[in-house]
């Protein structure tokens, strides 16, 4: 993340070249993508701004998301879906994603945000959206789809937070303090492999009571394996101790 920035004191032909290449698609019209990059401070009126295509952007990339986590997790339930894709269109989602591919560098700003030395994480997030919006209307549906397909895959991982969508822990956490007003701990018991091929071993205690342990390749998936173990235990499942 950039603590400053050069401001963009025009939007050349050649900051325009430089920012479809970032983007990996060529604008038919650039005038769309000029305004695509024109916040509000920078504009005679809100109408010359991207304000209205960060608005329809911002549906786009809902849209091209909960696709992708539908085809992505099938065994997920709709409550998992919703939250997954609630936090990967979230601002603070749309902030990180644009300034990974180095968005704040062309935006054409006011002197008032400019000066400030770094743009704010709602400006950061409104531009990606704004110029999703905008290869949606330049080139429709399919190449602003493949655009946000590019950009989400590693935020959807990340929030999903297990290979099938569901979030264990989360679920456990939620139980565990409705059930018994307590809240989970993980314990790493064991750990093999070498360094860049690590399995470990981890245990979920609730209380006093300890589940049993699960295997994964990282601390984070042997976390949710754990917690899985845990809600089939605490739904009257039993399952076979790790002694491997």
């Amino acid at each position: 993340m950039q603590d400053r920035f050069t401001a963009v004191l025009s939007l050349t032909d050649d900051v325009l070249d430089s920012c479809q290449s970032t983007l990996g698609y060529r604008f038919s019209d650039l005038a769309l993508l000029r305004r695509c990059l024109t916040h509000a401070s920078a504009s005679r009126t809100r109408l010359e701004s991207n304000e209205r295509l960060e608005f329809l952007g911002d549906a786009v990339l809902g849209v091209v998301v909960c696709e992708a986590l539908y085809d992505r997790y099938p065994d997920a339930p709709e409550g998992e879906l919703t939250r997954i894709k609630s936090e990967v269109v979230s601002r603070s989602t749309c902030a990180r994603m644009s300034r990974k591919l180095g968005l704040d560098d062309y935006l054409l700003l006011g002197k008032g945000i400019s000066a400030h030395g770094r743009i704010p994480g709602s400006v950061s997030a409104a531009v990606f959206e704004a110029l999703i919006g905008g290869i949606y209307l330049d080139g429709g549906f399919d190449a602003a789809r493949a655009f946000v397909l590019r950009c989400v895959p590693d935020e959807i991982g990340a929030v999903a937070g297990s290979p099938n969508g569901v979030n264990f822990k989360s679920l456990l956490q939620q139980q565990s303090q409705r059930e018994f007003g307590e809240t989970p701990v993980y314990t790493v018991l064991d750990e093999k492999g070498p360094d860049h091929l690590k399995c470990f071993k981890v245990s979920a205690r609730v209380g006093a009571r300890l589940f049993s342990p699960a295997w994964g390749p990282s601390k984070k998936e042997a976390e949710q394996r754990a917690a899985q173990n845990a809600l089939a235990q605490i739904g009257g499942i039993e399952i076979p101790n790790s002694t491997d």
